[in-house]
């Protein structure tokens, strides 16, 4: 039998963008804006997706990437808090990934949304256990660089 492991990593990303507060929340809070940006890596063949964005509502996404292995992001929404009238924004959520049918991992992740100048600073902070054996070796950050780098294309539209 393996033995069970846990390996501890955080990162934060940050970007400022030219859209508002609100248009960037909308980008996580609307199930077809997120599905602009929101996808698995490269030639991807999605399965299911399940879409709740709501303090205690759940978003599940799974697909078959083009080299044969299925990812699943299984997510729950802790705290959610729209831009107001001071343009502060949050989303916190924890999600399970699996690769294959194997938990790969379990992650919290808090983004923050500021206004800046006319548009947003965005900032996620993210703490991951990676499971028994798996190595990210820094595979997640760069993974939801990409995504998040997705997300800024998304609002130039």
């Amino acid at each position: 039998m393996k033995p069970r492991t846990a390996v501890h990593a955080s990162f934060t990303i940050t970007r400022t963008w030219k859209a508002a507060p609100m248009r960037v929340f909308q980008a996580f809070a609307d199930e077809q804006a997120k599905a602009k940006w929101f996808a698995g890596p490269g030639n991807w063949e999605m399965y299911k997706r399940i879409f709740d964005f709501r303090e205690g509502g759940r978003e599940y996404l799974s697909g078959r990437h083009e080299g044969g292995t299925v990812h699943a992001f299984d997510c729950f929404y802790h705290d959610i808090v729209p831009p107001a009238d001071s343009g502060e924004g949050r989303i916190i959520y924890s999600y399970v990934m699996h690769l294959d049918g194997r938990k790969i991992s379990v992650s919290q992740a808090c983004i923050e949304l500021k206004p800046e100048g006319s548009g947003t600073k965005f900032v996620l902070t993210e703490y991951g256990d990676y499971l028994d054996g798996y190595d990210d070796a820094g595979s997640r950050e760069h993974g939801t660089n990409l995504l998040i780098d997705a997300l800024g294309k998304s609002l130039e539209r």
